[in-house]
């Protein structure tokens, strides 16, 4: 098949978030299966950068970049307005068998669907839990759902959900439920086969050896419930004083309140924001954990499957979207409270069976349920339906 794939953001943008490994490695499955893979984005990187390569060839995947008209609309509002993509799409999108979107509420899906339904090529998209109307920018979000939205999920081929929640809210959005298949996100496990010893971040960040480590992985923006993690982790420290709280990731508006929490707690030994980190600092830091937290979350974070990787147990809390692998099997899902939270942190790190346990089940899944090798074969009979 020739496929194209359609992402605002790609690597090397990995401040924009979980959909650009998720893009990239399906794409990099996808040739090695012997297709044509081109991915069609812009040239965001960061919030003070642009990509200037305009075409590349990454891992065999063909990707051509489309400049955007403002990096700062792109990296604080989300609106992706790349010059010259029309053109192109106008003028190739028929030698393409099939389109995958990326995202849901950008322009180039408004320009792809447009353009799709015109020439007959069927799409699927991929929405990645950014359908969910949170926080901020209720009104755009509901005027683009009501003039592009509905349309660009009814003439989708398929929708790719990451779990029920998110199928649940496709259907309220006007999806087919017979269109919306649940495909999990996947992990190269390759990728850890030349793992880091132990010690490497502990040592890099001052952490004894005998200090229980609670790790957190993402983005520091007000979706994720670290103020509650904060306060939770304040708390345990009562019970196990001996613990370092390490927040791992860029800053999205959020860290300067973050640490003021911290210090008006005065916890900050104990807690340490990295910031952006390389990905053998972010494996070292998997290495060295006791317990991977995440309070709050939609769609499917990979960083729960690298955690799991090696053997962290998760503990997320139910405000988030549902996965029901995790309670009891891999980790805990506490209610949304600090005092629970607390609970479910204490109980792991207190128990080393169980702290075990939780780790083999996790290790288990990755590898027999969520390696990419499995999620691309998904992916490619739900191409295949849709174009024929």
């Amino acid at each position: 098949m020739k496929i194209l794939q359609v992402i605002p953001y790609f690597v090397p943008a990995w401040g924009y978030g979980g959909p650009i490994p998720v893009c990239y490695e399906l794409s990099k499955k996808l040739v090695e299966n012997g297709h044509s893979v081109t991915v069609c984005t812009t040239d965001a990187l960061d919030n003070n950068n642009r990509i200037n390569v305009r075409k590349e060839r990454i891992d065999g995947i063909d990707v051509l970049r489309f400049r955007n008209i403002s990096n700062h609309l792109a990296w604080y509002h989300n609106l992706f307005i790349p010059i010259e993509f029309t053109d192109f799409i106008k003028n190739n999108l028929k030698s393409y068998d099939i389109v995958h979107l990326h995202d849901y509420r950008t322009p180039l899906n408004v320009i792809l669907h447009r353009y799709a339904t015109k020439y007959g090529i069927p799409y699927i998209l991929q929405p990645h839990g950014t359908t969910h109307i949170i926080l901020k920018k209720h009104g755009l979000k509901k005027l683009f759902d009501k003039k592009f939205g509905y349309k660009i999920i009814k003439k989708a081929g398929a929708i790719l959900a990451l779990n029920e929640t998110e199928a649940k809210n496709l259907e309220r959005m006007g999806a087919q439920k017979n269109k919306i298949k649940i495909v999990p996100n996947g992990i190269d496990v390759r990728k850890f086969n030349d793992l880091p010893p132990k010690g490497i971040f502990r040592k890099k960040y001052s952490i004894r050896e005998n200090e229980k480590l609670i790790l957190y992985v993402g983005r520091i923006h007000k979706s994720k419930g670290i103020d509650i993690l904060i306060e939770s982790f304040a708390n345990l420290l009562l019970n196990l004083p001996d613990s370092t709280l390490v927040l791992l990731g860029p800053d999205d508006g959020y860290m300067e309140e973050m640490k003021n929490i911290v210090n008006k707690l005065k916890i900050g030994k104990n807690v340490i924001f990295t910031g952006f980190v390389n990905s053998k600092i972010k494996m070292a830091a998997y290495a060295d954990a006791d317990v991977f937290v995440t309070p709050n979350f939609t769609g499917f974070p990979i960083t729960f499957l690298e955690g799991m990787f090696f053997g962290l147990p998760i503990i997320t809390t139910d405000k988030g979207d549902k996965l029901d692998w995790i309670h009891n099997k891999v980790g805990f899902v506490a209610e949304y409270d600090k005092n629970q939270l607390k609970d479910s942190m204490f109980e792991i790190l207190n128990d080393e069976e169980l702290k075990r346990r939780f780790g083999e089940e996790g290790k288990r899944l990755v590898r027999e349920k969520f390696g990419w090798d499995k999620v691309v074969l998904d992916v490619e009979k739900i191409y295949l339906s849709v174009i024929e």
